[in-house]
């Protein structure tokens, strides 16, 4: 008899007594013929390697199942264990936001020039982050503190070396940077948002909307799914449909975000707008007299923002009566901007 012919009669002979080890996983196989399996079990390496897997796919469907199980099993790692994870963890953080917080400045920069003063303060602080950076990479490394993850590792110091100065557009660079944050750490949220952001500057506007509807659904950070949120009301703005653009700025707004996070209280703004542009006068002029209500430091950023949105102006002057009703209403909207105030942030149109 050929090895192939005895390998195909092998498994032909262990296909019932496989049968018969997933019925016994489940407890369903009666005394004589657990016994008959359990024999073969101990004398066949393939079934044993059959069997394990078997095994691993109850604990883990039931682990599922039971919250609690999972918790137990938890229990049962040393505290060693859950140490070095939580370091590894805490390391992989640490270099994956000195990734972001570069890709970030690159992105502010390409995107945004009227960013470069703010983020750019002073000149050297990119390189000096970079130093930075290269310093806590090197130390790691020469640590052994990452050794599953080194590779990695090394990835992230070519970045912040040589690689990065070779790549002339500023975009491009805080792609590479926030793609390296998240090959180290996938679940560094803001990361994920200025990726986003950079789809949407590019017109991928459906990408966009993908990337920032994953991180409304999954960040843990409350911030960061409000400033997700903001985004995509912005995104269906610019479709036109101001309606379920509405819906993301309200969810701001209803969450308390923008009681308890007075950054986005353009989220507010931008919610009069929308009901604006969608021809419902009262809900926007509702909208900005609780805007200057509960953001009075804001007043002048508001007046600003206001005199800048053009699309605001023109359905205000294509609904009879709308003028005269905001300034009896919200007369701070008309204000001169307070000096100082700085740039404006992003509006809905």
């Amino acid at each position: 008899m050929n090895t192939e012919q005895w390998i195909e009669d092998r498994e032909e002979l262990c296909l019932p007594f496989q049968k018969d080890l997933s019925s016994l996983v489940d407890g369903e196989l009666d005394e004589p013929a657990a016994a008959r399996a359990l024999v073969h079990l101990d004398a066949c390496p393939g079934c044993q390697e059959f069997f394990s897997d078997i095994q691993r796919f109850v604990h883990l469907h039931q682990d599922m199942a039971d919250p609690d199980r999972i918790m137990a099993r938890m229990a049962q790692w040393s505290g060693r264990d859950l140490t070095q994870a939580a370091e590894r963890a805490d390391l992989d953080h640490r270099l994956a936001t000195i990734l972001y917080q570069l890709g970030k400045a690159y992105t502010l920069l390409a995107i945004d020039p009227g960013f470069r003063e703010r983020v750019f303060e002073a000149p050297v602080a990119v390189d000096q982050v970079k130093h930075r950076g290269r310093g806590f990479v090197d130390g790691i490394l020469a640590a052994d503190r990452v050794a599953d993850r080194s590779q990695d590792w090394r990835e992230a110091r070519h970045m912040l070396n040589g690689r990065l100065e070779r790549i002339t557009d500023p975009l491009e660079k805080g792609r590479r940077l926030l793609d390296s944050a998240l090959t180290i750490d996938n679940s560094h949220e803001e990361a994920r948002l200025y990726l986003a952001y950079i789809l949407r500057h590019e017109g991928k506007r459906l990408k966009a909307a993908e990337a920032f509807r994953e991180v409304f659904d999954t960040a843990l950070n409350e911030a960061n799914r409000g400033h997700a949120a903001n985004q995509l009301g912005r995104l269906h703005a610019a479709e036109g449909d101001q309606r379920e653009a509405s819906k993301w700025y309200r969810w701001v707004v209803l969450s308390g975000l923008a009681d308890r996070d007075d950054r986005f209280w353009v989220a507010r703004f931008n919610l009069g707008l929308s009901y604006a542009l969608d021809g419902d006068t009262e809900r926007s002029l509702t909208g900005f007299r609780t805007l200057l209500d509960r953001h009075p430091s804001r007043v002048g950023a508001v007046a600003q923002l206001f005199a800048n949105a053009r699309s605001l102006r023109a359905a205000i002057d294509g609904q009879p009566g709308f003028a005269e009703a905001l300034i009896s209403r919200c007369p701070e909207l008309f204000s001169a901007p307070t000096p100082g105030a700085g740039p404006a942030p992003e509006l809905s149109e």
